[in-house]
């Protein structure tokens, strides 16, 4: 839950400002496409599809149940994903092969892939930004959520990570860190894409766990825990009056 709020504006904004999507024909060629390599960070995903028209949004209130199509992480055959995901660092490394394909295929598609900031401990990931550079993948977007939290604590009490954005320049990436709970600066950076031609570009988006809820924000605990009735309710009046 906590890092499903994380990165609410940005997949706000991908799914209704800037991708090129069509809920009536999802397999268009020259989509843009989104992967949530973070996925257990699939509430959002989910929502930001129904209310993008791909299913119902009543359908939602099946979620995890036995027979849902809306599983813990993303799945194929939820209408509008693209990639199942869960299995960190391996997001980035599928982004780089769909990006390659489109520009191949003379598509103007975009590919997108949201990872967590624990994830930039994998190995996997490096050997991917340096793939993307080398190949100068400049329709590829790396958004890193960084809200400082994975699920046993914070970042750097397992890896120090920082400088971040330095990380992705020195393997030959544009970066730009922003707000990335403040939707301005998410619109103005994804507008500003590519950083610079020839070269893939990284978004350190910097958010906190749990955003607009406030008695799980930056929690440790809220990368795992659910909510009681009253939680619940205290919950949805915070953020709807933190969206006035």
């Amino acid at each position: 839950m906590g890092g499903s709020l994380s990165i609410a504006e940005m997949v706000a904004a991908l799914y209704f400002h800037f991708m090129n999507i069509d809920p009536d024909d999802p397999d268009k060629p020259d989509r843009d496409h989104f992967i949530l390599s973070k996925g257990h960070c699939c509430p959002t995903l989910y929502a930001a599809l129904a209310e993008r028209g791909f299913f119902p949004v009543e359908d939602l209130m099946t979620y995890q149940d036995l027979d849902s199509l809306f599983a813990g992480h993303p799945m194929l055959k939820v209408p509008g994903v693209e990639v199942p995901t869960g299995s960190l660092g391996h997001g980035l490394g599928v982004g780089i092969g769909m990006a390659v394909a489109a520009r191949a295929d003379g598509m103007p598609s975009r590919v997108y892939i949201l990872m967590g900031d624990g994830e930039q401990q994998e190995g996997s990931v490096w050997e991917s930004a340096m793939a993307a550079a080398h190949h100068r993948v400049d329709n590829l977007i790396a958004i890193v959520d960084r809200n400082r939290l994975q699920s046993g604590g914070r970042t750097e009490e397992f890896m120090q990570i920082d400088p971040l954005a330095a990380k992705w320049r020195a393997f030959g990436w544009a970066a730009r860190e922003i707000d990335g709970n403040d939707m301005a600066q998410v619109v103005d950076a994804l507008s500003r894409i590519p950083f610079e031609k020839g070269k893939p570009s990284a978004i350190i988006s910097n958010t906190v766990k749990g955003k607009g809820v406030s008695f799980i924000e930056d929690e440790i605990g809220s990368h795992y825990r659910g909510l009681t009735k009253e939680e619940y309710e205290r919950a949805v009046r915070e953020i709807e009056e933190g969206a006035e």
